[in-house]
């Protein structure tokens, strides 16, 4: 798995406090971004996040590369709606050759791990005999979720919030749960006021998982 952060909206949290601060001032957001500076633009977003304000965020974007990703994980993705999305195609690309992603709960157990690559080999089999006598669309259908794949990611700030709260939590499933993970250090890297807070809530109080909570805070989020 490789997630890469390819670009994001310049000076994204300038734009933020920018455009808070100009919810409550005479001056356009175009005048104060000329005095905007890091420690001002922390404050102004630290207030408006405590407050639960967050569509000031809707003003950055983040896009991302994933690679090498099952179709597990793509699945789970595309169902955050506010979002764009570009996927390697296996109509238009022969998947002769893909990889697979192996979850480590079958990779430890050497019995499971020898079932799980039999069967891999046996698919992939089935899909170069298919593909040599049908449209490759049609072969395509044999493919299992475990299919590598990789995919385009655009999301704004706030539904990243949303995102990370969701998936970085113990009880996401395992992959999705990694990739978060990734792409909340990525995007800590350049926007570390946005996203100081973003990730489980465990992070920020209590879980509201209730009865289903693992009761397992991931504090080592807090540190990336």
């Amino acid at each position: 798995m490789k997630v890469r952060l390819l670009r994001h909206t310049q000076d994204a949290e300038l734009v933020c406090a920018a455009a808070a601060h100009s919810c409550y001032s005479s001056h356009t957001s175009d005048e104060l971004m000329d005095n905007m500076d890091k420690v001002r633009a922390e404050r102004i977003l630290d207030s408006v996040l405590e407050k639960g304000h967050h569509s000031v965020l809707e003003h950055a974007s983040y896009t991302f590369s994933l690679e090498g990703v099952s179709r597990v994980v793509t699945h789970q993705l595309v169902r955050h709606r506010i979002a764009s999305y570009s996927q390697q195609s296996q109509r238009y690309v022969g998947m002769q050759d893909a990889d697979f992603i192996t979850p480590p709960s079958i990779s430890g157990d050497e019995e499971a791990r020898s079932r799980y690559e039999e069967l891999m080999v046996a698919i992939w089999n089935a899909y170069r005999e298919l593909a040599a006598r049908v449209p490759v669309e049609d072969a395509r259908y044999v493919l299992p979720n475990a299919c590598a794949t990789n995919i385009t990611v655009t999301m704004n700030a706030r539904e990243l919030w949303h995102f990370f709260t969701l998936r970085c939590c113990n009880r996401a499933q395992w992959e999705i749960r990694e990739v978060a993970d990734e792409m909340l250090r990525e995007v800590r890297r350049v926007s570390p006021i946005i996203f100081k807070n973003a990730g489980p809530p465990c992070l920020r109080g209590p879980c509201p998982e209730g009865d289903m909570s693992c009761g397992q805070p991931r504090l080592e989020l807090s540190k990336i």
